[in-house]
């Protein structure tokens, strides 16, 4: 029976949760090889060792697993570029770059089972015959980056890594890198050139890094949710993985429920379940209030709605419904956000974020920002309305990078659903969720008589 069919005929929300990755992060200690090895750790990694590297890439591609980082290309796909007897030194390299607003899957993972991301670097290594790999983390979460380097130095002394893994005749060197918190560096080609010393740009393709990556060598880089979710496949079987999430999206995957809902956090579930699932085993939207938008992948997939409870949450679900599933990043807005207020943020860090290469991207962002902020503060003309679809059009998709792309979906959606917002900034002259100018604040008031949402539109 399909995810869909089960929520048809009733299923309680909390069966159709797939606790794998997060099995057992509440446990003490959960980041400890001790502690993995107890849930079957390293069993994974036994059983690819006794395969061959071509048949298990094969086998991670016949099991239909698809990167997690946003974009949903066949894993198995992807390792099968590597071209083979180029005598050049093949390369893995692990994006855990994460930085989109609202997305928080990656890091939460690597604080609490780090070992299933160097368990699957192991296994994806052995089968696209490498003999280095790189993992390049977000510099800031400095706790994830001590407890990373601690799990490698455990890993290496258990014989994971180092020389003659399991007494295979791997090879296998682990480097964790920190980058110096640039989000471009999360598009892969410019978190190599970082990786390499260089400014983190993206780069001209093709060459692909399939062929080309770092140090001009055949390189595969992936999301860390996509290789920790390979050791799990190998240990239960790809039949077992295929019996999850749809025939198109098989699998389990981390949601991250995050925004105005009464329990935020990491659900493991398989691809396919609703947002209005979720919602049902997080206690739904915070008491008193009721959703009004909300992100399916992360500030830079197009938003959606309440209409929208009930599209299955898997690249194909979401795609047809119009956005993108993405890093699966369910920001969950209510009644009392200002939609303007919110894309303007997003575009705000966006505009920093921009590496400058591209001048859509550059200009465009930039002026994105001024108009948003003349209409935020009532100083905006209809006029403007067109030239910010304008704009978005002019970076859309004419962008060097995906980052122009981001930064034009939440103008694009939030201008399809709620258009008369923005014109009601500009005919009233100022935000009409303001309460000083709104009595849609007027029940929010605390004891002190001072208001009790204000830090969401402050």
């Amino acid at each position: 029976m399909t995810l869909a069919a089960e929520i048809h005929n009733g299923t309680s929300p909390e069966k159709l949760l797939a606790p794998v990755l997060s099995a057992f992060w509440d446990q003490p200690e959960s980041w400890t090889l001790e502690t993995y090895r107890r849930h079957e750790g390293y069993e994974g990694l036994r059983k690819a060792l006794a395969m061959d590297p071509d048949e298990l890439i094969a086998f991670v591609k016949d099991s239909g697993l698809r990167g997690r980082g946003g974009a949903g290309f066949p894993t198995g796909m992807k390792w099968q570029f590597i071209p083979q007897g180029d005598g050049k030194p093949h390369y893995l390299v692990v994006n855990a770059d994460e930085s989109e607003p609202g997305t928080c899957k990656d890091i939460p993972l690597l604080f609490a089972n780090p070992h299933s991301l160097i368990e699957g670097i192991v296994i994806a290594c052995y089968a696209i015959r490498s003999s280095h790999a790189f993992i390049y983390l977000r510099g800031e979460v400095v706790p994830v980056l001590r407890r990373l380097h601690e799990a490698v130095r455990e890993a290496y002394e258990a014989g994971y890594l180092g020389t003659d893994i399991l007494g295979s005749g791997l090879d296998l060197e682990l480097t964790v890198h920190a980058g110096a918190g640039a989000y471009i560096c999360g598009e892969e080609t410019a978190l190599l050139d970082s990786l390499e010393g260089r400014r983190g740009q993206p780069r001209l393709r093709p060459p692909f890094p399939a062929v080309a990556g770092l140090y001009a060598c055949p390189t595969v880089v992936n999301n860390v949710e996509s290789i920790a979710s390979v050791p799990a496949i190998l240990n239960k079987g790809k039949d077992w993985f295929k019996s999850m999430g749809s025939e198109k999206s098989p699998g389990f995957t981390l949601y991250s429920l995050s925004g105005h809902v009464t329990s935020p956090g990491q659900y493991e579930a398989p691809l396919g379940i609703t947002l209005r699932q979720l919602l049902d085993m997080s206690g739904g939207m915070r008491a008193g209030h009721r959703l009004k938008f909300w992100t399916p992948g992360g500030s830079s997939t197009p938003m959606f709605t309440e209409e929208h409870l009930d599209v299955p949450l898997d690249y194909e679900g979401v795609g047809a419904a119009g956005s993108m599933l993405g890093t699966k990043a369910l920001q969950c807005f209510d009644e009392t956000t200002c939609v303007v207020r919110a894309v303007t943020r997003w575009t705000e860090f966006y505009a920093h974020e921009s590496c400058g290469k591209c001048t859509p991207c550059r200009e465009g962002t930039y002026w994105l920002v001024q108009l948003l902020r003349d209409i935020e503060a009532g100083k905006g003309e209809m006029a403007d309305l067109d030239k910010l679809n304008d704009i978005a059009d002019n970076i859309n998709g004419k962008s060097f990078c995906a980052l122009g792309d981001g930064a034009a979906s939440p103008i694009f959606s939030s201008l399809k659903y709620f258009r008369e917002e923005y014109e009601q900034h500009i005919t009233g002259k100022g935000c009409p969720f303001d309460p000083a100018r709104s009595t849609a604040w007027a029940d929010d008031t605390n004891t002190d008589g001072t208001n009790a949402h204000r830090g969401v539109n402050a």
